[in-house]
C-alpha cells in the first residue's frame, strides 16, 4: 500500500488564492492585529510568516511588538483598545507569553467577534454545543485537509491523540460534528497503540517526536500529523514516525508541509469571516 501524501502547502496556497479573490471584492481591507510580546525566536518566525501571508491576500498591516517586560495590565489595556477600534477585524496574541502574563486572562479579554484564533471561552462553548463560530485554526485546517483529500468522515472511527484546548479537544468536536465516532486519547489512555489501530482517522497532536509507530496505524487509515518538533540536529519532525507509518496508511501528512501551512491559511480565513460578519452588523 502506498499512502496518498496530503500536500498541505498546495491546499493552503489554493485557500489563500481564494481568500485574496474575496478580499479584492470587499469595500475595505481586513485588518488583523498580531501582538508579539518579547523576542522568542520561534514566535518571531511565526509572526513574520503570518504577516507575510496576510499581506499576500490583501490585509492591512497590523503587527505589534511589545517588550518582554510589558505588564499584563498594559497588554490587557491594548487589547481593550483594539476591541473598540472599528478598523480592527481580528486580534491574535502570539503564544507562549512571558511567565508573568496569564494566557487565560489575555484570551478572555479579546472580543469574541475578533477572536480569530478561536480560543475565547464563548467561541469554545459554541463549538462544544455544535454551533461553531470562530474555530481554532489548526483543527479547522485539518478538516480542510481531510475534505480536500476526500477522506470519508461520516461513520468513520477517529482517534485524536492529545487533549489540549488548542488542538485536541476542538479537533474531536469538529470530527464529531462531521459524524465520525471519536475517541480522545491521551497519556492516561490504556493501551494507546491498540486504540490507534482501531482508527480510520488518526490525528496526532501530542508534541512527542515519532511517538506514533508504524504498527500503530491501521491499513488504509488517514494519518494527520499535527506535531512540530525539532531534533537535536535541528531537523523538523512530527509526532508520527513517517517512514514507518506511510506504508500502512491510506493518506498521510508530511512534516513539514502538511498541517503547518494550513494553520496560517485558516487564520486568514477566520479573519475574513470575522470581518465580513462584523462589518455587516
Amino acid at each position: 500500500m502506498t499512502a496518498q501524501v496530503i500536500d498541505g502547502k498546495a491546499i493552503a496556497a489554493a485557500l489563500r488564492a481564494r481568500l485574496a479573490a474575496e478580499v479584492a471584492l470587499l469595500p475595505f481591507r481586513p485588518r488583523l492585529v498580531v501582538i508579539l510580546v518579547g523576542d522568542d525566536p520561534a514566535s518571531s518566525v511565526y509572526v513574520r510568516n503570518k504577516r507575510k501571508a496576510a499581506a499576500e491576500v490583501g490585509f492591512a498591516d497590523g503587527t505589534e511588538r511589545l517588550a518582554a517586560d510589558t505588564s499584563e495590565a498594559t497588554l490587557l489595556a491594548r487589547i481593550a483598545a483594539l476591541n473598540a477600534d472599528p478598523e480592527v477585524d481580528g486580534i491574535l496574541v502570539q503564544l507562549p507569553l512571558p511567565a508573568h502574563i496569564r494566557a487565560e486572562a489575555v484570551t478572555a479579554a479579546i472580543d469574541p467577534a475578533k477572536d480569530v484564533d478561536g480560543f475565547h471561552p464563548l467561541n469554545a462553548g459554541h463549538l462544544a454545543i455544535g454551533r461553531p463560530t470562530l474555530v481554532p485554526c489548526t483543527p479547522k485546517g485539518v478538516m480542510t485537509l481531510l475534505a480536500a483529500a476526500g477522506v470519508p468522515l461520516a461513520g468513520a472511527r477517529a482517534v485524536v491523540l492529545g487533549r489540549s484546548t488548542i488542538v485536541g479537544r476542538p479537533m474531536a468536536a469538529l470530527l464529531t460534528l462531521a459524524d465520525a465516532t471519536v475517541t480522545l486519547a491521551h497519556s492516561r489512555t490504556r493501551d494507546l497503540a491498540a486504540e490507534c489501530r482501531r482508527a480510520d482517522i488518526l490525528v496526532a497532536a501530542v508534541g512527542r517526536p515519532g511517538m506514533v509507530r508504524g504498527d500503530w496505524v491501521a491499513p488504509g487509515a488517514a494519518v494527520i500529523d499535527v506535531g512540530i518538533n525539532r531534533t537535536a540536529d535541528r531537523t523538523l519532525v512530527g509526532d508520527v514516525a513517517y517512514a514507518e507509518a506511510a506504508p500502512h496508511a491510506g493518506w498521510i501528512t508530511p512534516v513539514p508541509g502538511g498541517v503547518g501551512p494550513m494553520t496560517i491559511a485558516t487564520l486568514l480565513e477566520n479573519t475574513v469571516a470575522a470581518a465580513t460578519a462584523r462589518r455587516r452588523t
